[in-house]
């Protein structure tokens, strides 16, 4: 199975989640900045995950607009997964985070949702992660090929 992983990333932590994602998948595996990543390409994969920094809620501005541009129903028969990176504060769970976004809009495309979303914890507002958030990322990744056999 193809698998394409689009993330956006301020401060380097949600690149190394995707990062550790993509590593944990055998395969082929592609693992692209969101500007580097093209929806065109989205025919050809069967597994596409989607990651961004939560910011006031929502994900990056960046990854709004790759969203905005795939064609509705163009993720039909394509699974989908997404995560973010996020603070474990109260203020933060007021607005919610990310992934939960970033999903909706994934499965309002088509896609067929075969992980619940997922957030990776930073320590501060530019991180570092928090220690083991990668070993998780890998095991989560591990954990969605394993629910498709």
């Amino acid at each position: 199975m193809k698998v394409l992983i689009v993330y956006d990333s301020v401060y380097g932590n949600t690149e190394k989640i995707a990062k550790a994602i993509g590593g944990a998948i055998i395969g082929e595996v592609k693992v692209l900045r969101v500007n580097e990543a093209n929806p065109s390409e989205l025919e050809t994969i069967g597994l596409l995950v989607v990651g961004s920094p939560t910011q006031g809620g929502r994900p990056t501005p960046a990854i709004r607009t790759l969203l905005n541009k795939v064609p509705e129903a163009s993720l039909q028969g394509i699974n989908v997964a997404a995560f973010d990176t996020r603070m474990s504060t109260k203020l933060v769970a007021v607005f919610g985070y990310a992934a939960g976004r970033i999903a909706g809009n994934l499965k309002g495309k088509g896609g067929t949702l075969i992980a619940p979303p997922e957030g990776f914890f930073i320590k501060g507002i530019k991180g570092p992660l928090k220690e083991g958030e990668l070993e998780r990322a890998a095991g989560w990744a591990k954990g969605i090929l394993e629910s498709k056999r």
